[in-house]
């Protein structure tokens, strides 16, 4: 068992009938992460989110939050989780501010600093004394947060929280999550349908077809820039171009590819000498930061090399995607 983890699902199955709707999910979420829950509508994130929150018993497997079980330890660990569910629900003849001091009084421990500090954290202080009926679908989001995290949570869930946003709105929630991720140490699970939102705001990301996971995707490393850049690099002489490169970087990080008769005969056309074909082609890299590729650049053109194009081809999302569940579609 992984003690770090906030969130430990083992092997979480539901059916319906003959019909099962998550098949043996298994993930782990980590404190202060933002933890995206990806998949077309249908493909089980709800239904998991339910079983997670107690909304929905399990068929199979275990639910951990904190270390304590959902089956054997329910109100224990559900002092640990913060939800929205689809669409935050509010007195809407009251104000924000009176919504939430209701909320706070089923929970002993909230102080009037407490609501005053998830206010200001979700940036309501100016119309938290408005009633609800005049918010925005934005507005009553942050006050649903507000009210998730009043408590303190470990975790807090969050179900489709973009729809119906405008682009201003998705990009606040965005930052806000973020803000509560590092300030509060809190660790967010959202689930997500929008594969450019979920890039842009979690550090993780699982990848959920038809009640199957399919894959875990990090992005933190690749936006602090500590991961590898893939570039490619076309080159009049590819094998002295990789013997160079070689050179600088290591075998590791270094990979051949073949000539194709399209870049032999660029490399032939573009180059003041008359080069067999078979010499050109391009080189594929793997490097620590942007700077490595200048670097890179610099040393083969003094090795002699001439460097006809480059381009980086890091996957985004979507195409990580797309080959992960191989375009295929709910059925």
């Amino acid at each position: 068992m992984n003690t770090m983890s906030v969130v430990q699902l083992r092997d979480v199955t539901k059916r319906i009938g003959s019909k099962t709707i998550v098949d043996h999910l298994s993930f782990d979420v980590l404190p202060g992460e933002v933890f995206g829950f990806l998949g077309p509508n249908g493909a089980g994130k709800t239904t998991t989110i339910r079983m997670i929150v107690g909304l929905m018993s399990l068929s199979e497997g275990e639910v951990l939050v904190k270390g304590l079980s959902i089956k054997r330890q329910f109100e224990e660990a559900m002092m640990h989780i913060g939800a929205i569910v689809e669409n935050p629900e509010f007195y809407k003849f009251m104000s924000g501010y009176q919504n939430l001091q209701h909320f706070a009084r089923m929970i002993p421990g909230i102080t009037e600093e407490r609501l005053q500090e998830v206010i200001a954290l979700v940036k309501l202080e100016h119309r938290i004394h408005d009633k609800v009926k005049t918010y925005s679908l934005g507005m009553r989001q942050r006050l649903g947060v507000a009210q998730a995290i009043l408590h303190r949570p470990s975790v807090l869930i969050l179900d489709e929280p973009t729809n119906g946003l405008d682009p201003e709105g998705i990009r606040e929630l965005r930052d806000y999550l973020r803000q509560l991720s590092q300030q509060e140490g809190i660790a967010v699970i959202v689930s997500s349908h929008l594969l450019s939102e979920m890039e842009l705001m979690c550090d993780r990301v699982a990848i959920i077809q038809n009640g199957k996971l399919l894959d875990v995707r990090s992005f933190k490393d690749s936006r602090s820039g500590a991961g590898l850049l893939e570039v490619v690099l076309e080159v009049d002489r590819l094998n002295a171009a990789a013997e160079a490169a070689v050179g600088l970087l290591g075998e590791e990080q270094v990979q051949r590819n073949a000539a194709t008769s399209h870049d032999a005969h660029n490399a032939q056309s573009s180059s003041e000498e008359s080069l067999p074909p078979q010499e050109g082609g391009t080189l594929t890299v793997h490097l620590g930061s942007r700077e490595d590729i200048a670097k890179l650049n610099a040393h083969l053109v003094a090795s002699g090399i001439q460097v006809y194009g480059i381009r980086t081809q890091n996957k985004s999302l979507e195409e990580q995607f797309l080959e992960v569940t191989r375009g295929n579609q709910i059925v």
